[in-house]
């Protein structure tokens, strides 16, 4: 194994404040460069219940894979108004989960998939504990789950954030990357973005989260399978071959974002960066600024492909703590099940019962349209790195 892990290098303009919400759960607010907020924070005293035990996995033995059984999920809020909105700051008639005001807020979740204990003694013990194959097998799903709040606002998603308030959520990814990665038991560091009603969104406040995981997902063993098929340049010759062909709808000095070749969704964009990198914790602070830039350009274009916004998917693939770091790079995935203005594709017997998929567009369409939109989306509101923390 290589748990090699990089040495995160902060951006000092961007200011951490730390703190505990009332039932112990850490709470961490990240202020923008230009942020026109105090130093101050309000203390958070709200009387709690206590935080739900921790998880079960279960195996599936047909497959292999782990199942979280998370039952404490089940009563989470589900699209509240406004004036309940859980992500919103603090007020006299809403006791939510911050209590500031801020511009980027992370926090544990109350009722997470795994954790909150990051140790026990029926926790996962490796690959050789996960993958052997056993009727009834069972671990404690230990991890940490949190939520990464955008902007106080009860409406929006990353694309309509502010260059400068995006470059924070940049930083907080990278952060949090290097913090979790750290933590034991912790075996891969997944953020990401569900956007929309049709992803199936129980809160319409502009936020994402970060999973980390203690074990290793399905989808990145069969990437370290293919890996292994392949050999260790497979990021870099994949980005070669989409940089030369005409599935390119961004690209920068640091990132290219790309239609890739056998596309599943109807829209499907995947972003690579120029070097190899395994994760947020390894970017500089050049790649994490041009970033700030380049993906909400991307995320305004894939907007207006239509005249309502589109939902999606934003996913964050990142190396594994221990095994893969030399090479598995960062990439991001953008998935929309939308097909057209008023369709969306739904995963029926092929697709959901045997993982056989059929694409309704092809790749070099889709990238045509989506260029198209982002040179719509420029034009109406141009996106530049003014206001941006370096």
């Amino acid at each position: 194994m290589d748990n090699d892990l990089p040495s995160f290098v902060a951006d000092d303009r961007i200011a951490r404040r730390r703190d505990l919400l009332a039932d112990g759960r850490e709470l961490i607010y990240f202020d923008d460069a230009d942020t026109t907020l105090g130093p101050d924070r309000a203390v958070d005293r709200r009387t709690l219940d206590a935080r739900p035990a921790t998880a079960t996995m279960r195996q599936d033995a047909l497959t292999g894979e782990w199942v979280s059984i998370a039952a404490a999920r089940q009563n989470r809020v589900f699209l509240p108004p406004a004036e309940a909105d859980p992500l919103a700051p603090q007020s006299p008639t809403n006791p939510s989960e911050i209590p500031s005001d801020y511009d980027v807020a992370v926090f544990e979740n109350r009722s997470p998939s795994f954790g909150p204990l990051l140790e026990a003694p029926d926790a996962p013990r490796g690959f050789d504990d996960l993958a052997a194959i056993g009727l009834g097998r069972t671990r404690t799903s230990v991890g940490r789950c949190e939520v990464v709040c955008f902007s106080p606002e009860h409406t929006g998603s990353f694309g309509t954030l502010s260059v400068s308030r995006a470059r924070t959520v940049i930083e907080a990814w990278a952060e949090r990357t290097a913090a979790l990665s750290a933590l034991p038991g912790i075996a891969q560091v997944f953020p990401f973005e569900n956007r929309g009603e049709a992803i199936g969104v129980t809160l319409h406040h502009p936020h994402g989260q970060i999973y980390a995981y203690p074990y290793v997902t399905p989808r990145t063993m069969r990437l370290l399978a293919s890996v292994a098929s392949y050999g260790p340049t497979l990021f870099a010759d994949i980005l070669a071959s989409e940089q030369a062909g005409e599935r390119v709808v961004l690209r920068g000095e640091h990132w290219t974002a790309f239609v890739p070749f056998a596309a599943r969704w109807p829209i499907e964009v995947h972003m690579l960066p120029h070097r190899h990198v395994a994760d947020f914790a390894g970017t500089t602070l050049a790649e994490r600024d041009e970033l700030a830039v380049l993906y909400l350009r991307l995320l305004r274009g894939i907007d207006a492909l239509y005249e309502t916004p589109t939902p999606y998917i934003a996913a964050w693939h990142q190396a594994p703590v221990d095994v893969g770091r030399d090479d598995i790079r960062l990439m991001l995935q953008v998935t929309s099940p939308r097909r057209a203005a008023d369709k969306l594709k739904y995963l029926a017997g092929s697709e959901a019962a045997m993982g056989a998929w059929i694409g309704d567009v092809t790749p070099e369409q889709a990238a045509a349209a989506i260029r198209s939109a982002i040179e719509r989306a420029d034009a109406a509101t141009p996106v530049t790195a003014e206001g941006a923390s370096r």
